[in-house]
C-alpha cells in the first residue's frame, strides 16, 4: 500500500482502502487517501492550519463524519489540505491540525469532485498489527 492507503474500483464511485498501526493513523491515511483524489498533493503547500474536532457513535462512524467534514470544508472553504497531525484520537472523537492551502484554479488542478463518504460496504477491522479500513466515496 503505497503512503499508507490504496484506491479502489467501485461500479459507480471510487473507494479507498486505508492502513494504519492505529486509528489515528487509519484518519490521517484516510485524509490523505481524499484529498489526493480532489487533487495532486504534490502542489499543495502547508501555508496555513486548520483545527477540526468531529465527534461520533463509534469509530467507524468517526471515520465517515471525519471525511465528511473535511469533504464540507473544502466545498465551504475552498481549502485544500495535505498533512493531518491527529492531537487527540479516542473511538467517538477526534481533534486534529489539519495543514494545506486556499484553493488557486491557476495552481491546482482539480481531478474529481467527491460528494461526501458513505456506509457503503465500510468496514474497519484488525488485521495482524494494523488497522484496516475500506471506504466508499459518492462522486
Amino acid at each position: 500500500m503505497k503512503k499508507g492507503f490504496r484506491i479502489i474500483d467501485h461500479t459507480a464511485d471510487v473507494g479507498m482502502a486505508v492502513r494504519g498501526g492505529n486509528l489515528g493513523e487509519i484518519l490521517s491515511n484516510a485524509a490523505v487517501a481524499l484529498f489526493s483524489l480532489i487533487t495532486d498533493l504534490d502542489q499543495v503547500a502547508e501555508e496555513s492550519r486548520l483545527d477540526v474536532e468531529v465527534k461520533a457513535d463509534d469509530s467507524t462512524s468517526l471515520l465517515v463524519d471525519w471525511l465528511n467534514e473535511l469533504v464540507y470544508l473544502f466545498d465551504t472553504r475552498h481549502v485544500l489540505l495535505c498533512r493531518f497531525e491527529m492531537l487527540k484520537v479516542t473511538e467517538r472523537e477526534l481533534e486534529a491540525a489539519c495543514y494545506g492551502e486556499a484553493f488557486d484554479p491557476s495552481k491546482h488542478k482539480l481531478m474529481r469532485e467527491i460528494k461526501a463518504a458513505t456506509y457503503h460496504m465500510l468496514t474497519l477491522e484488525r488485521h495482524g498489527g494494523a488497522l484496516e479500513a475500506r471506504v466508499i466515496l459518492d462522486i
